[in-house]
């Protein structure tokens, strides 16, 4: 949606990208100790009887064997640094009895945290020249007091962020934007949140920016560099051109970013939108993921190729996605990077 004057209210759908499904990104490509491993994870939460441990009604749920998928196994793996099958098994069953008890299934929602969203200090916009989903964090657009809904509100971004992200993208790209900042962050919710990332969403960040850092805030980053994997630090960028340095299209890049998507925030155009082009996106996902046998361990791949395969066949005009793209399926480095999720500016921004 854009007014006549240009300005755009909503966030570009996926970009329609080109793949050929049997050509896997290097992330599924496993040397023969590494499949060992990952079948040795895989057949732990497939056998027959699976329950989780310590845990009323221990049966996976639909949802969760849909998050299961080979890339989350897959994920927590690297996570571990390929220490151990049961090193992964032990922390992908901490992640599960996590969503139940933090409430990803049922309190989470989007009516439940939209008391956070009016002001647009989070926004997912866009995408970055690897195809990442954009998370826009603008501190000074604070709202609320600070309250563990504003860690849920964190929580949904990323999985929303997750449902937006297309074939062979895993990561996703924070922005951060400290520019007329009010208050210093909270050390405590930050490393709470930093704790939440690294521990439950391992190998999700592709690249962190962060530009206008006032002088008192390089403190808070000594303070809470400690807490972060030092494997996630050089993800860490200051004060970036994004443009000149290839890291956006201007077209995917908001103006406030210098680039050429005059984006701005008006609450009732923006939430529904993104609300409703999600929950799409989710449905079309769990219609694959039952295609391919409703199971644990089904590819992220190859329902994202599905619906890829779908769009692209569709005529110019029909679908409202975003200008067609060249795919860049993610390198093996940037995969290799354990606990990528935590950085200082996603807590900043609470």
């Amino acid at each position: 949606m854009a007014s006549a004057e240009g300005k755009i209210y909503v966030s570009p759908p996926p970009p329609r990208i080109p793949v050929d499904p049997a050509v896997l990104p290097p992330q599924l490509k496993l040397t023969e100790s590494q499949q060992k491993l990952y079948d040795e994870v895989l057949e732990h939460f497939t056998k027959e009887g699976y329950e989780l441990p310590e845990v009323d009604n221990g049966a996976l749920t639909e949802e969760e064997k849909f998050w299961l998928s080979c890339e989350c196994l897959l994920r927590f793996i690297r996570a571990v640094k390929w220490a151990s099958a049961q090193a992964a098994i032990k922390r992908l069953e901490g992640t599960l009895k996590w969503r139940r008890e933090y409430g990803l299934y049922d309190l989470i929602t989007a009516s439940y945290v939209e008391p956070e969203a009016v002001t647009g200090k989070m926004v997912i916009w866009g995408y970055d020249v690897d195809n990442r989903p954009a998370l826009y964090l603008r501190p000074s657009k604070q709202n609320t007091e600070e309250s563990i809904r504003q860690v849920h509100y964190v929580v949904w971004a990323l999985e929303r962020l997750t449902e937006l992200m297309g074939p062979g993208v895993e990561t996703l790209a924070l922005m951060v934007n400290f520019a007329d900042r009010a208050k210093n962050p909270s050390l405590g919710q930050s490393r709470a949140v930093l704790n939440i990332l690294q521990t439950h969403y391992p190998e999700r960040l592709g690249r962190a920016l962060v530009v206008n850092v006032p002088f008192l805030l390089n403190a808070f980053f000594k303070m809470i560099t400690p807490f972060i994997d030092p494997l996630t630090r050089p993800k860490l960028r200051f004060n970036p051109d994004c443009i000149a340095e290839g890291l956006f299209t201007p077209d995917q890049l908001i103006s406030e970013w210098n680039g050429t998507a005059n984006f701005e925030y008006e609450h009732e155009k923006y939430w529904g939108a993104l609300v409703r082009m999600s929950a799409e996106r989710r449905e079309r996902l769990w219609e694959k993921w039952r295609e391919h046998g409703a199971k644990v361990g089904v590819r992220e791949w190859d329902l994202k190729c599905d619906i890829a395969l779908e769009d692209m066949a569709k005529p110019a005009g029909e679908t409202a996605a975003a200008p067609v793209t060249e795919v860049k399926p993610e390198t093996e480095t940037e995969t290799e990077v354990a606990n990528g999720a935590a950085v200082p500016p996603v807590a900043d921004v609470l």
